[in-house]
């Protein structure tokens, strides 16, 4: 991505990077998850993500002790008033280990993702003014190991995540080298799909689309949960790709192979990848994300079409998806 000193970087990124934090996940029946300073392995809190995943548990039971929620009909763009009622799963992108890069690496980092996050700001800002909305511009947290939030103790391991209760995106910066190593997904524009998707979530709490989400979860049964699930997060990635064409329209961002390096990223974090590496088979009903066709395919939508209205998950039958 084209980035020099004269971009702009946001000033909603608070460094927690070294504080460390303690605390702890809770799985369904009370079992408690120990957590010290520098968090839970990558590798067993997959695990445990996916064998939850398979005996019909919402693995944000780690995060949040458990919740959901439900809505009937969705339409972009949504101008309902939202609440703070939503939760979200952590396992949108499988998470890193806690052990950090080079500082100077992840200063950069910071950087980078600083002046994505503005390029952020000024586009949700503009469009969603259209529609009578003010967009609340959230916080992006960098922290090491894990980190308090509204949602629970945040951990390295699960990956980036937003927060609804308190309306922030929380990520160890590490995990961008495990997406690397682990995942073959490299790229800066990689990294900034990752901050895109996730502030598409914030996005739909502006909306009020979150809120209904909860709200009809709460009303059905585990696999349709999982379906509602699934179609949240392909609206996410759509509006990843939406802001990516319209900030390369209005700035020019985009260079040569960086919508590749999105595509991979999406395709390398579906659910059907990430089960069959830790469990070795592949269950439909406990996708909670999409597959990785799923995810590519509505990333590139929301890049042809540029518009956030063709972004509807809600309204197309499962097949279509």
């Amino acid at each position: 991505m084209r980035y020099d000193e004269q971009d702009r970087e946001s000033k909603n990124v608070e460094d927690r990077r070294g504080q460390g934090g303690r605390g702890g996940g809770m799985l369904p029946g009370g079992v408690r998850i120990p957590m010290g300073g520098g968090g839970m392995s990558f590798t067993t809190l997959l695990i445990i993500g996916a064998i939850m995943l398979l005996f019909g548990l919402n693995p944000l039971d780690i995060l949040t002790g458990g919740g959901g929620g439900n809505f009937p009909e969705v339409q972009m763009p949504r101008i309902d008033r939202p609440t703070q009622t939503t939760q979200r799963n952590p396992f949108d992108l499988p998470g890193g280990k806690s052990g950090a890069p080079v500082q100077a690496n992840q200063d950069e980092m910071k950087k980078f993702i600083s002046r994505v996050l503005a390029d952020m700001e000024d586009f949700w800002g503009k469009e969603l003014q259209q529609y009578g909305i003010r967009y609340e511009e959230p916080r992006l947290i960098l922290f090491t190991g894990s980190t308090p939030t509204a949602c629970g103790t945040g951990m390295a391991a699960m990956g980036p995540f937003y927060c609804p209760l308190d309306r922030k995106v929380y990520i160890d910066l590490a995990f961008y080298e495990e997406m690397k190593r682990r995942f073959n997904a490299p790229g800066d524009f990689a990294q900034a799909y990752v901050i895109a998707h996730e502030v598409g979530h914030h996005v739909q709490t502006l909306l009020g689309i979150a809120e209904k989400v909860q709200r009809m979860k709460q009303q059905v049964d585990e696999r349709r949960s999982n379906e509602l699930q699934v179609r949240m997060e392909l609206q996410a990635d759509c509006l990843a790709g939406v802001w990516a064409k319209r900030i390369d329209t209005a700035k020019q961002r985009l260079q040569p192979g960086d919508i590749e390096e999105g595509l991979n990223a999406a395709s390398q974090i579906g659910d059907d990848m990430i089960q069959r590496q830790t469990t070795g088979r592949v269950v439909p009903d406990a996708f909670t994300h999409g597959s990785s066709a799923q995810r590519v395919r509505w990333f590139k939508r929301g890049f042809e079409a540029a518009q956030m209205q063709q972004c509807d998950t809600f309204s197309l039958a499962k097949s279509e998806l």
